[in-house]
């Protein structure tokens, strides 16, 4: 297994929403490479920048196949090139493959942005490859400051705009720098059929009970009660629960201390440095019963979803009323609005919080934590500072490369609220991540669930696609009744070694400086019970 590729197949947001979400979506003949003619008049241009949108955006798509074509990337790419005649912008579609992104990039022929999954950057920043984009961020959207008006946020800072600072601010490598503008948010939800609830006599659930409850009576009457696959329990569903498991004893545990910027955003994270260090203390093995607790409830909910968690098609199943409910993301809002077709009234709720009658490592119930987070995440690859000596620092390069400025201003353009919300706001897809641009009314249960407490860790994200993979498959076969609990954990433990072992390696962790804030927090957890033994 070509564990890179690993990472767009399984696993992440994007991955989910490319295989469900745009599943039926048509290409539109013309509209790849360039988004129509009305892109080309600039023709001989300083500078010719490559984009790739991504999917959504891309001018001439019809989404789902139902609709009219979508055009206000164009538009807006128009009206920048008319402020801007000696740069023509060039939408590209670029293969969803691993095997592209290394090609393209180490020959500096890549789409000056591109649209990927940031963790698949994290993994290559080392070479050079990516823009580091602090040094923008940091500084002010020069359009906002044009305004005059230093109450206008981006007046002061372009990381002003973004609405969903933590997530925002969360996708910062592992180097300490971020490569990623995430333009837009996606999250998941529980779509669920309110003429079976109806018939089965249930209400959105209030608590993790009342959902096994409402879910027996569902199936009792012949439906598919939750679709479910296992990206989504290796995901989704890993994140929820284990910061619902270990949610009262996170201050406890937070022992990366010290970065300001991160503890006003996310605080109670705990990253592969903490998740290292924690392991070293016996948390995540079989001496953490928090972490056995964690796949033991798991376990619980599959009983309820569809037998084949690979290859069940949800939206079917769903809309041909086989069944009931389906945890999937935001996207699918337009899909089920616009389907005129559908003889049924649908709604979104939020999985709903474990309670001590769940598990007794639950003191008191607490909302469910956000799961989602950034959609189209927009990076500036080595192309853009293509104008400069490749041998040089990549800073260097930065400092001296015109095309780099151009690219940038460009990125500035898009983020305005007016030709934001264009883009974003031209059909209900994703959620606005610029302040000032409200989401669209489908997308409103979406909003709302953002608005929650971050997640507390990332799993998937957190160690090497190797680590994630090895997850996968074998909780896999600990869902499908092919390994015991103890068999799992077996595995699991092993892989969580390894992984924090490579992590130690690639990076110079702060351990010492952990140390003493973990013995600093000792009294803390001596409130704590069922704490692993060190």
């Amino acid at each position: 297994m070509n564990y890179a590729r690993a990472i767009f197949r399984w696993g992440s947001l994007a991955v989910v929403l490319i295989a469900s979400a745009w599943l039926l979506w048509p290409r539109t003949p013309g509209a790849a490479s360039n988004g129509g003619p009305e892109l080309q008049r600039q023709k001989n241009a300083k500078y010719v920048i490559k984009f790739s949108p991504g999917v959504p955006y891309m001018p001439g798509s019809v989404p789902f196949g139902i609709g009219d074509k979508i055009h206000g990337l164009r538009d807006v790419i128009q009206d920048f090139e008319s402020e801007n005649p000696d740069v023509r912008i060039e939408l590209v579609n670029v293969p969803f493959a691993r095997e592209y992104l290394v090609t393209q990039l180490s020959s500096g022929q890549a789409p000056d942005i591109i649209n990927v999954n940031v963790e698949e950057v994290w993994v290559d920043v080392h070479k050079g490859w990516y823009v580091p984009l602090d040094a923008f961020l940091n500084a002010p959207n020069p359009y906002i400051q044009e305004k005059g008006d230093p109450s206008l946020p981006g007046y002061y800072s372009w990381w002003d705009m973004f609405r969903y600072q933590a997530i925002s601010r969360g996708k910062a490598a592992p180097d300490g720098r971020n490569y990623c503008l995430s333009f837009d948010m996606v999250e998941t939800g529980i779509f669920y059929n309110k003429t079976i609830f109806r018939q089965a006599g249930v209400e959105p659930p209030t608590t993790w009970e009342e959902w096994h409850d409402g879910m027996a009576k569902i199936r009792a009457l012949g439906y598919i009660p939750l679709l479910m696959n296992t990206d989504t329990f290796n995901d989704w569903c890993t994140d929820i629960l284990f910061n619902q498991l270990y949610f009262s004893i996170l201050p406890g545990i937070d022992v990366l201390k010290g970065d300001a910027a991160r503890e006003k955003y996310m605080k109670g994270y705990l990253d592969a440095d903490e998740l290292s260090f924690l392991f070293g203390k016996k948390f995540f093995t079989n001496q953490d019963p928090r972490y056995l607790e964690l796949w033991r409830v798991m376990k619980g909910l599959r009983a309820y979803c569809n037998k084949d968690l690979n290859s069940t098609d949800f939206l079917r199943e769903f809309v041909t009323q086989h069944a009931a409910m389906m945890w999937n993301s935001s996207p699918i809002t337009y899909r089920l609005q616009a389907d005129n077709s559908l003889d049924f009234e649908w709604g979104v709720f939020y999985p709903p919080p474990l309670t001590p009658q769940t598990s007794p490592f639950v003191t008191e119930p607490v909302d469910m934590c956000v799961i989602g987070g950034s959609g189209t995440q927009f990076e500036i690859t080595n192309t853009a500072v293509g104008d400069t000596e490749p041998a040089l620092p990549m800073q260097e390069r930065m400092n001296r490369s015109e095309r780099l400025q151009q690219v940038v201003r460009f990125l500035h353009f898009l983020c305005m609220p007016d030709n934001y919300t264009r883009i974003v706001n031209e059909y209900p897809c994703f959620i606005p991540n610029i302040r000032g641009v409200e989401p669209l009314p489908p997308l409103h249960p979406f909003a709302e669930i953002l608005e929650r407490r971050y997640t507390s860790t990332k799993w998937m994200f957190s160690f090497d696609l190797k680590f994630l993979e090895i997850q996968r498959r074998m909780l896999e076969m600990y869902l499908n009744d092919g390994i015991s609990l103890e068999g799992f954990m077996d595995w699991q433990v092993s892989n969580i070694r390894a992984a924090c072992v490579n992590h130690l390696e690639r990076k110079k962790v702060d351990m010492e400086n952990m140390q003493a804030t973990w013995e600093a927090l000792a009294p803390l957890r001596a409130a704590y019970k069922d704490l692993p033994n060190e």
